[in-house]
């Protein structure tokens, strides 16, 4: 369990440096949320499906190739399921930044994913976290939310400001229900052709996209180095990784475990860009730790 963890752990931080790439990007005049969600599963996209046909090629010739096992229907509506999520997320929110805030959609989206990932692993996955577990899950999500505490600046009218609330604990549901059906398939599929379908799945649902951003030709051509690392980085590989850990843990501690997320980016913000976490926050990231320290060492006594 505990390779697992940190597995997901390492994906969670490489996510964390998100934030930081959308901070340089609207420098560069790439400014759109969407169209960087786009970028982000279109990049990805073919490096993954390059690297699967690389690993089957390489298997063959090594004549280590083992025959796969049958995909049933029901594995077939779930992977599409996969890229269905995953699109989502990005929509929903990328949809409610500009109605909630950066903060506060944050706040929404990546605290609300792990409590509904536990909820899904009790169900449809059968998943009974311990105590500990539980524990490590209230001390992180609270720590979390005092990480990203602070008004949100926003101008929206009421209405829209409702809605995008709604919007961002839409993307929790969206994230929560990628992790919940990935660690169902993952006791039958490899995690690189699984991402691999995914994020090719996603990006042609978030095509139509290009349509309705205005001068997107010369948002992704200001922007394109940056929009390369988070397709190959914190999207590509990190997501590979985050399925290798997946498949070593019960869905509920990955969930625990990506709130390294908006630590790192936290971190990131306070080092690079001078920003102040405030005395809150810094009892928040503690809170959060503890949780995590408290995860592994129900994980080492599993062992």
């Amino acid at each position: 369990m505990l390779l697992g963890l940190a597995l997901v752990s390492v994906a969670a931080v490489s996510w964390g440096t998100t934030g930081s790439v959308m901070t340089l990007l609207g420098r560069d005049g790439t400014s759109s949320p969407l169209l960087v969600g786009w970028a982000r599963m279109a990049g990805a996209a073919p490096c993954l499906l390059l690297a699967t046909w690389l690993a089957r090629s390489g298997s063959a010739r090594a004549g280590g190739e083992r025959r796969m096992h049958p995909r049933s229907a029901l594995d077939g509506a779930k992977t599409a399921m996969l890229g269905v999520a995953m699109a989502a997320y990005q929509l929903c929110y990328f949809w409610a930044v500009p109605r909630t805030g950066v903060a506060l959609t944050a706040l929404l989206a990546i605290c609300s994913a792990p409590i509904m990932i536990t909820a899904g692993a009790t169900l449809a996955l059968k998943e009974r976290p311990t105590r500990l577990t539980l524990i490590a899950l209230v001390l992180a999500v609270c720590g979390t939310a005092m990480v990203l505490a602070g008004p949100p600046a926003t101008a929206a009218r009421p209405q829209d400001f409702t809605a995008g609330a709604v919007a961002a604990v839409g993307a929790g549901l969206s994230y929560a229900v990628y992790a919940v059906t990935a660690k169902g398939l993952l006791q039958r599929a490899a995690p690189l052709p699984l991402a691999a379908i995914t994020f090719t799945l996603a990006a042609l649902l978030l095509t139509p996209a290009l349509a309705v951003e205005p001068d997107a030709l010369t948002q992704l051509t200001a922007g394109w180095p940056l929009l390369v690392y988070l397709g190959v980085v914190p999207t590509a590989a990190a997501y590979v990784v985050f399925g290798a850990g997946l498949r070593r843990v019960p869905a509920t501690a990955a969930g625990i475990a990506t709130l390294l997320e908006p630590l790192t980016a936290a971190a990131l913000g306070v080092l690079v860009f001078g920003e102040r976490l405030g005395a809150v926050g810094l009892i928040g990231a503690t809170l959060l730790l503890s949780g995590l320290v408290l995860l592994v060492g129900a994980g080492s006594g599993r062992q």
